[in-house]
């Protein structure tokens, strides 16, 4: 590597290093809000146990802030050498664009080859061990979990909603009941309500007063002319049991929760299975496996991107070439986000199309690169 690699590589090594760490702190820190920090603040969580499950989400965040980091490096300089004509006086001195780049391309392959270790193994591992760390707190404090304005989905075959939340007392409660096609078979809404657990036999029970109570019928549920009146109660109550919910958390993970190994004995283990179910969720193994797979490369096509952008405008302002590059990222999610929205129609191949971003950013890298290389 002769010294005009080395000046490239270091300065986009600590440029890219500086937009990782940024967008992996925002978004453990949007996590950690949502996740952790009422536990904390409630004292239902040691400060230990929260910083190490703060260290646990940083390869989950690292997997998705690599690509955005960067080309946000890439972006940022590039941008300043050619707003400052460092790159016309390399390339006057017959420097190739291609030798110029060199060092970004190979830079962006090994953050490539880091980002699979990282979505395949490291991240799906450190996700699972999260969430099971966090069944755990809220298995010691089971009432942790209920939030004002959210809706609440840990109980299988129940989805519930609480309005506000006054101490222990519970205002506005909504709760639907769901069948097997999780369509709603009972809805019951309450003034107020209140949860009791019995630690020995480890249920929640909910208290409710001063409610009514929808049903559907059970054979047609989505029929709304079968429904039957309301029926109004002073109190009723509804047993939650926890280990039920714990059991289906520990031995059901979700594909995003794991690794390639399990990822691909899970595959095999569906494979010619024709029950609807099984399929649905074979569909969602694909997904995630292509799913990994298209957010490591997106590095590679995001890079090949930014480096003829980042020469053609030139810009030296680090808001602006934030902006772009948060742009850019915007633009290749929301086309990932679009293939996502196909998983219930397996014919259409949502797990092959998820590779389009890719596609299309390096198609737009080559229409780049042949403009800069004329000028």
């Amino acid at each position: 590597m002769n010294t005009l690699h080395r000046y490239v590589f270091r300065e986009l090594l600590v440029a890219s290093a500086g937009g990782v760490l940024l967008f992996a702190f925002v978004l453990l820190l949007g996590n950690a809000i949502r996740d952790l920090v009422g536990l904390l603040a409630d004292g239902k969580m040691p400060l230990g146990t929260f910083a190490l499950m703060l260290v646990m989400l940083v390869p989950f965040a690292l997997s998705f802030a690599m690509p955005m980091g960067l080309i946000t490096g890439i972006l940022l300089t590039l941008g300043r050498l050619s707003a400052q004509n460092e790159i016309t006086a390399m390339r006057t001195a017959g420097i190739s664009l291609a030798r110029i780049a060199s060092p970004v391309v190979a830079f962006a392959t090994v953050c490539v080859a880091a980002s699979l270790v990282i979505n395949f193994i490291y991240a799906p591992n450190a996700k699972l061990a999260y969430e099971r760390m966090l069944s755990d707190a809220i298995r010691t404090h089971p009432l942790s979990f209920v939030q004002e304005r959210k809706f609440i989905r840990q109980f299988p075959g129940k989805v519930l909603y609480v309005g506000a939340r006054e101490g222990n007392t519970l205002r506005d409660f909504w709760v639907w009941e769901l069948d097997d096609e999780h369509r709603v078979t009972n809805f019951i809404r309450a003034e107020e309500g209140y949860f009791e657990w019995n630690e020995d036999d480890n249920y929640l029970l909910l208290v409710l007063r001063n409610g009514a109570t929808v049903v559907y019928d059970s054979k047609d549920p989505e029929n709304f002319a079968k429904v039957r009146p309301p029926i109004s109660f002073e109190r009723a109550s509804i047993q939650f049991p926890l280990d039920e919910i714990f059991r289906k958390a520990k031995f059901e993970p979700k594909p995003s929760w794991m690794n390639i190994t399990q990822l691909l004995r899970e595959r095999h283990r569906l494979a010619g299975n024709t029950d609807p179910k099984a399929v649905e969720r074979r569909m969602w193994v694909e997904m995630q496996i292509h799913e990994k797979g298209t957010l490591a490369f997106s590095i590679l096509s995001l890079a090949l991107v930014g480096i003829p952008l980042a020469i053609k405008t030139g810009r030296s302002e680090t808001s602006a070439n934030l902006g772009l590059a948060l742009l850019l990222v915007m633009v290749f999610y929301m086309i990932m986000t679009a293939a996502t929205w196909l998983e219930d129609q397996p014919h259409l191949h949502p797990e092959l199309l998820l590779w389009l971003p890719n596609i299309l950013f390096q198609l737009l890298a080559v229409f780049l690169w042949r403009r800069v290389g004329r000028t």
